[in-house]
């Protein structure tokens, strides 16, 4: 008697899947489509995934990255080296940039850029004409991203409506657009931060050194270790840093620190940490009682800071 035989997806292999599914159903149903490749673990997962949809063909896709100005120099040395491994074309934008053009104007007193990341990004996929831009963004990282579908619709001025979004029964997406319009799509979307790393584990994927555990010196701001900015080599020039130094009454410590989300250095709060592989950051999420975006300044400043800046075009 012929006994059919079943194959059982784990729990790695059921995301990878589910992603690499989407990844496809992007390059089947756009014409212009992007991937959002910051050097962070997400977006590294996304490379690796993409490689598995549509090796041994190149990648259907360029990188986009938009930089603040005040990114760890170990992140930008890792996103163009992958990029350039991956013989893959990676298109910049900048923030600086953006404020010469007049794209982008520095709000008074305001530190911080994440929030002028939005015209930029929004300029380069006019520039670019992308109808569809790939990212790493995933449910568990905070409620307003929890809110996201697999396919996420942007009306034509990049803009995101949590209570107007296309309904996905039976893993079926809703690709149509109108011109102008764009989606962004994040097939990480069912992935924990724990399916992060131990994806990273399986795989043996290369992550910036800034992940594991490093000597480096912070001070302590709203609760946090916020690690001190390059020198300001040019005194005729503003310092882009200005705002981010220490104060008087904010020492320095040199402390063994590690990242666990990355921002860029003014956004970024460094956690205490011994780990110093993928083994021990694996054990320490684990035991983790803050979640993982507890640790951007950007995101403490208000509960509702991340879902207002979703919806007026940012990632």
């Amino acid at each position: 008697m012929f006994k059919m035989s079943s194959y059982h997806l784990d729990h790695l292999q059921y995301l990878e899947t589910e992603a690499i599914h989407v990844m496809r159903e992007v390059a089947a149903e756009f014409e212009r489509p992007a991937l959002l490749f910051s050097g962070g673990k997400d977006s590294i997962c996304l490379l690796r995934l993409a490689e598995k949809a549509f090796r041994p063909s190149d990648l259907p896709m360029p990188f986009l990255n938009v930089e603040t100005g005040h990114e760890f120099p170990e992140l930008l040395e890792f996103r163009d080296r992958r990029a350039k491994e991956l013989g893959a074309k990676l298109i910049v934008r900048t923030v600086d940039e953006a404020f010469k053009k007049g794209i982008a104007h520095p709000t008074p007193g305001q530190v911080s850029r994440n929030q002028l990341q939005i015209p930029v990004l929004l300029a380069a996929i006019e520039e670019f004409q992308f109808d569809c831009a790939i990212g790493g963004a995933r449910r568990d990282e905070e409620k307003a991203r929890a809110k996201e579908r697999f396919f996420s619709f942007r009306d034509s001025f990049g803009q995101w409506d949590p209570k107007n979004q296309r309904p996905e029964i039976w893993n079926l997406y809703n690709a149509k657009l109108n011109p102008g319009e764009n989606m962004r799509v994040f097939p990480l979307s069912n992935w924990t931060e724990m399916d992060v790393w131990e994806y990273i584990k399986k795989e043996k994927l290369e992550v910036p050194n800034i992940y594991f555990s490093h000597e480096r010196e912070c001070f302590r701001r709203g609760g946090q270790w916020i690690p001190i900015p390059p020198p300001h080599g040019d005194s005729s020039k503003p310092d882009p840093y200005a705002g981010a130094r220490p104060k008087p009454n904010e020492p320095v410590k040199k402390l063994v620190v590690r990242v666990r989300t990355i921002a860029d250095m003014i956004s970024t709060g460094m956690i205490e940490s011994p780990a110093d592989s993928v083994e021990d950051i694996i054990a320490e999420v684990a035991a983790a009682r803050v979640t993982e975006r507890g640790t951007r300044a950007d995101d403490k400043a208000s509960e509702a800071a991340m879902e207002d800046r979703k919806k007026a075009g940012y990632f």
